[in-house]
């Protein structure tokens, strides 16, 4: 009888371990790159490399042998996933010790300094705090205080909200070797727009955990957003940066959640031979057209990256150059990482039309909500299930994930 009765609960104990996984699963993480300590270095030339014509799987071991399936394992997979990402199209984003940087705020306005190389570079953040001591959660808006989002969907929610100025680091047409960044780093003037703002990002990051409870921020609780080329940049932000809580990437297009290899299957739309040659590593394009099948990865890896942390992907049908279906082929092949650790909730998307480029229309206010209120406030009584893109309902997104489950 004890023995059937242990049989019993640990039937029950099965039945309960993802969702009770899920719940365990860190939200974010106190360290700008958990898995720092893991090493890469296996990047064969463009002739040496497969070609892989469906999306590559996000949870195989580069080296080909088999695939991850314990949480435990997910830091160095996910180091793998960076380190190729950044050998191929974006370059290196520095590591910067705390002890070389000073941040103070004064009038609002942060101000971060970073030494490298006998140089400097000041970047300086305004903070739009709410009414209050705080601390309080903030939303670091790339360009404007909120990114592209509706102001208000902060303010009354009691967050603050940080604007960062990225021509601080890098301008958004960059002339290589001639960026305020490269004054820190002059051996990586080959290196991409979206390598070098997300170290802006971070650096305002750091500034804030330097100044500590100055700062009246809760750095437990931070999120990011753009929309367009500043969509992309959110992502990479989020992606590189696991002490960012939540990533909203608003209509960002081709280099960002896309998935090249689908957009190169689809009409006038932004593939990796017509995406911008400053956002990336110059010799990103030899693997234009036909070799992007050698790529060993691909963005829904990109998007992969932020997982166990929460990503809300938003998208707009009306514009042809966002090739929303590689959008939406990329995010539900994105999610299979996070519902493989019983934690989808973390992982949305919402694709519609009917509305101007980086105007959030009032239906997907919901959406946008719900991932600010669980994530950013902390309320668990939110719905965050959303896969809204019903004019792809038709679409075969499981022909390009072979290896789904």
């Amino acid at each position: 009888m004890k023995v059937k009765l242990n049989c019993i609960v640990w039937s029950l104990l099965a039945l309960l371990w993802p969702s009770s996984l899920g719940a365990q699963l860190p939200l974010v993480y106190d360290k700008e790159n958990m898995g720092n300590a893991y090493t890469f270095s296996d990047f064969p030339q463009i002739n040496e490399l497969p070609e892989i014509t469906t999306l590559p799987d996000p949870l195989a071991w580069a080296n080909g042998n088999g695939r991850l399936s314990r949480f435990k394992d997910w830091e160095r997979r996910r180091t793998e996933i960076i380190r190729q990402l950044q050998h191929y199209e974006l370059g290196c984003k520095p590591t910067v010790a705390k002890d070389s940087m000073e941040a103070s705020i004064t009038n609002d306005t942060l101000r971060v300094v970073v030494h490298n190389n006998g140089q400097t570079l000041v970047l300086t953040a305004f903070i739009k705090y709410p009414e209050g001591a705080g601390p309080f959660p903030a939303i670091i808006g790339i360009g404007m205080p909120s990114g592209s989002l509706p102001s208000e969907l902060f303010t009354k929610r009691g967050i603050a909200q940080i604007a960062f100025n990225f021509t601080q680091v890098m301008s958004h047409t960059q002339k290589r070797g001639n960026e305020p960044i490269n004054r820190l780093y002059p051996e990586l003037i080959e290196m991409g727009a979206y390598s070098a703002w997300p170290w802006g990002i971070s650096r305002l990051i750091d500034g804030l955990e330097i100044v500590g409870k100055n700062s009246r921020i809760d750095t437990s609780h931070l999120a990011v957003s753009g929309c367009s080329f500043a969509g992309k940049m959110a992502l990479y932000a989020g992606a590189f940066d696991e002490r960012i809580a939540l990533t909203i990437a608003q209509e960002p297009g081709g280099g960002g959640v896309n998935a090249w290899r689908v957009s190169e299957t689809l009409g006038n739309v932004e593939t990796l031979g017509r995406t911008n040659h400053a956002w990336f590593l110059e010799s990103m394009f030899q693997f234009s057209e036909k070799n992007v099948n050698r790529l060993p990865v691909d963005h829904h890896e990109l998007a992969a990256l932020i997982m166990p942390r929460a990503l809300l992907v938003l998208g707009n049908t009306d514009y042809e150059w966002l090739a929303e279906e590689s959008n939406y082929v990329s995010c539900r092949a994105a999610r299979k990482v996070w519902e493989a650790f019983g934690i989808e909730d973390r992982m949305g998307f919402s694709i519609q039309g009917g509305h101007p480029h980086c105007q959030l229309p009032l239906s997907q206010y919901p959406e946008v909500e719900a991932f600010i209120d669980k994530f950013l406030l902390g309320k668990k009584d939110v719905n965050t299930i959303v896969t809204k893109a019903e004019m792809f309902k038709d679409v075969d997104y499981k022909k390009w994930m072979p290896w789904a489950k």
